[in-house]
């Protein structure tokens, strides 16, 4: 196989040792992303089990997520001061044995903290990923690896949702995070043996206020987010709430920027923004994942309160969607190692967002190869988009910084799908009063044009890189 392959002069690692640091990274990703697709599906039942009210359930997800946000730029920094290999390990086995302790919780405490520590792993993890396959694999197959990686996401991503309701029908939701437990240890393994050691230690002490100034902007913008989210957020008194996270959120972004910028060695170091396409690239990543987060909020509404599908007619209706990206991110990945990666994610972003305002525009009554074909379009866009566009983030950096840009391409994708719901949630709780089918179906509809006009940003965005690139060809 060709990503295994060595030739003269080739950095990284020798071609097997390759293939078992991918498999140990492949298989950290698939448990993460598996692990938040299947669970919010299970949220009524775990409450049920663990005879909790809705609410408390909710924090079954938001405790993963919240605490992997809040800890990705950490780890990303802790990674590049001490090498992938450490901190990958440590977030694997935490990963791991939180899982294993979700699966035991006998209660909703329990089983909170154990989320809050399988997303801290999942964050030592996801935040480097890239990275590490940036260092592993040379220079001339990182399109091709970042394609493999967008295509085990999307596959991963279309049968989460059929797995999660099987382990529901016929087992129980504990068999949600018990799964993680045999991959985990295999991909432990992997990473122990492949994985290369290059510490980067030096002298300067690590950025703790940049630390807690981070986690903070980073926690405060998820639970505004989350409070956006909520069906009541018109409500006073969540207004408020909103609006204190807001300010906190803003009060700390601040603040940690001017931190960065005045000390020798930040957590973030800014270096990493003045190659103006890695900034272009970043901002078009989280423009298009809000314009996915949107989408993947509001097409169950449009499946089941519009459309009565069932929930489990609803998951096979997003098939296509990931089937699209499996279809096309190989490919565009192996075509942004030979040409200008720029160009073949704008592409994809014209095809994204046609395929978006395909489905906003979808019929009252529509046919489910109808809804289908519209989302493979979707899909087909964003698989081209993805990999290209990350090629472009970790390749526009030195090799030193690889862990930094990592970890940004985390927080954009997090932040743009929490972005998203947010904005879902607050246009159903403005423009739903009651029980009315019709305004529900007028807000999802709305939410989807919500969707074309980002991804309408994230074009805007990217052709501007493709600009600034031309402009600077013109000055060689």
């Amino acid at each position: 196989m060709e990503l295994f392959s060595e030739k003269p002069g080739d950095e990284g690692l020798p071609g097997r040792e390759r293939a078992f640091a991918m498999a140990a990274v492949m298989t950290s990703t698939l448990m993460a992303v598996f692990d938040g697709s299947m669970v919010n599906i299970a949220l009524p039942q775990m409450a049920q089990s663990l005879q909790v009210a809705a609410p408390v359930a909710v924090w079954f997800a938001n405790g993963y997520l919240l605490s992997a946000a809040m800890t990705l730029a950490i780890f990303a920094a802790l990674a590049t001061r001490f090498g992938f290999r450490p901190v990958f390990i440590f977030g694997l086995s935490l990963f791991t044995l939180a899982s294993l302790g979700c699966a035991m919780s006998s209660n909703a405490d329990m089983l909170i903290v154990m989320r809050i520590l399988q997303g801290i792993g999942g964050a030592a993890t996801l935040s480097i990923a890239p990275a590490i396959l940036r260092s592993v694999f040379p220079g001339r197959l990182l399109g091709r690896i970042l394609g493999l990686n967008a295509l085990l996401i999307a596959s991963s991503t279309a049968i989460a949702p059929v797995l999660g309701g099987t382990l529901l029908e016929t087992l129980s939701w504990q068999w949600l995070f018990a799964i993680n437990v045999l991959p985990g240890m295999l991909a432990l393994t992997l990473a122990i043996k492949a994985i290369p050691h290059k510490p980067t230690l030096d002298a300067h002490k690590f950025d703790g206020v940049g630390a807690l100034l981070s986690a903070t902007m980073l926690g405060a913008l998820i639970m505004a987010a989350n409070s956006f989210a909520n069906p009541h957020a018109a409500d006073h008194s969540l207004s408020v709430s909103v609006m204190g996270w807001a300010a906190l959120a803003l009060i700390s972004g601040i603040t940690f920027v001017w931190h960065i910028r005045r000390i020798e060695k930040p957590l973030l170091p800014p270096v990493i923004f003045t190659s103006g396409r890695f900034s272009l690239a970043a901002l078009t990543s989280l423009a298009s994942f809000i314009s996915q987060g949107i989408t993947f909020v509001a097409l169950p509404f449009l499946f089941q309160s519009v459309y009565g599908y069932s929930a489990f007619t609803s998951a096979l209706l997003f098939t296509p969607w990931p089937v699209g990206i499996v279809l096309v991110a190989p490919h565009a990945g192996r075509l942004a190692d030979k040409y200008s990666p720029s160009i073949i994610s704008t592409v994809g972003l014209l095809m994204f967002v046609v395929g978006l305002a395909l489905l906003a525009m979808l019929p009252a009554h529509a046919e489910m190869w109808d809804i289908g074909l519209r989302s493979l379009v979707c899909g087909m866009g964003f698989g081209c988009f993805q990999s290209p566009n990350n090629r472009e983030m970790l390749s526009n950096v030195a090799r030193e910084y690889s862990g930094y840009a990592s970890g940004v391409l985390a927080i954009m994708r997090t932040f743009g799908q929490c972005l998203g719901a947010a904005l879902v949630g607050v246009l159903l709780a403005v423009m739903v009063s009651g029980t009315s089918a019709t305004l529900e179906e007028n807000a999802v509809r709305m939410s989807l044009w919500v969707a074309v006009a980002a991804s309408g940003l994230a074009i805007l965005l990217s052709l501007s890189r493709l600009r600034r690139h031309q402009q600077r060809n013109a000055q060689t």
